[in-house]
């Protein structure tokens, strides 16, 4: 494999990982918490969907991150009233918001721009652009060093860049902090936060506002910068995928960024799978490579739940002793 074909192929694997990126560390940080919230999937589709929306009618990729946001986070407070303020089940919670989303996001699609269930498609403004960084040109030329700046590390657009910043302020608030303490305190021994005067309502609402933000950027990201709209069913299981990587990760946010690397250089060669022939010397079913990806979610998930040990009170209604 010659190194331009090297970079084609991990510059797709960064372009990949982004939305996976950004719902692991949404689920993170609610499962942290101690709020499970397998709805990734439904916030980042909400999300993809009114913010392609909104982008297409006031042409600026800005406002529909806003309104991707706003999406998202209206059903991770739907999320976080059933299952905090309700003590309601979390999982159920969540698998009825990944219906909802799927559902309703095609019927206002069909509604509003009578395109099956798509918005139109995005140009301009109503799209991020990748950004050139600074010398990437001028370094173009130099052997190795050139070719890594300009193909691999910038041309991106500004939401990838902002969810690989996500990764060292997600450790500093969680690790450096004292919200950080308090937030991974909750999700092991709510009681002792409690005793210490510290309200576990607020601090696992406040898990779930971030959640519900990060979400909505990987949603924006995968309808105004990875695509040109929305479409049906446009998250493909990321949700899915990012609690995978979550798990692998043992829920960490370096470790988070390693697994979903992993889970984009899969679905990078996945569409290269005549880089993998010419490797391997024999062809490979291009079906199988579609679905690698999904393979590693089930095997991880069947290999490392037992492993990897969630937050104690994961999943459980925090009931404030009287």
């Amino acid at each position: 494999m010659d190194l331009p074909t090297l970079l084609q192929i991990l510059d797709s694997t960064v372009r990949l990982s982004t939305p996976l990126l950004l719902a692991c560390l949404a689920g993170l940080y609610s499962e942290r918490a101690g709020i499970f919230d397998i709805g990734l999937e439904g916030k980042m589709l909400a999300a993809a969907f009114l913010s392609g929306a909104v982008a297409y009618a006031t042409g600026s990729a800005w406002l529909g991150l806003m309104a991707g946001v706003g999406a998202s986070l209206f059903l991770s407070l739907i999320h976080g009233v059933a299952s905090i303020t309700f003590r309601g089940n979390q999982l159920i919670s969540g698998v009825a918001i990944n219906f909802l989303a799927a559902g309703i996001t095609v019927v206002i699609a069909q509604s509003w721009f009578g395109q099956g269930g798509r918005t139109p498609q995005l140009s301009g403004d109503a799209r991020f652009e990748p950004i050139t960084l600074p010398f990437a040109d001028a370094l173009r030329e130099v052997p190795v060093i050139g070719p890594v700046y300009f193909e691999l590390i910038s041309g991106h657009t500004s939401l990838v860049y902002i969810a690989i910043l996500f990764v060292p302020l997600t450790w500093a608030l969680l690790y450096r902090t004292r919200f950080g303490l308090r937030l991974r305190a909750v999700g092991e021994n709510p009681a002792s936060v409690d005793t210490a005067g510290v309200s576990v309502i607020r601090l696992r609402y406040i898990a779930v506002v971030i959640c519900g933000v990060l979400c909505g950027f990987a949603g924006t990201y995968l309808a105004t910068a990875l695509q040109a709209g929305f479409v049906k069913d446009m998250s493909a299981g990321r949700g899915f995928i990012a609690l995978a990587a979550l798990i692998f990760a043992k829920w960490r946010p370096w470790q988070a960024l390693y697994a979903c690397l992993l889970f984009g250089f899969l679905q990078a060669m996945s569409l290269r799978p005549d880089v993998l022939e010419n490797t391997l010397g024999f062809k490979v079913n291009a079906q199988l490579l579609d679905a690698l990806p999904y393979i590693l979610t089930v095997v991880i998930l069947a290999g490392f739940v037992g492993k990897a040990v969630p937050p104690r009170a994961g999943g459980a209604p925090y009931v404030k002793e009287r």
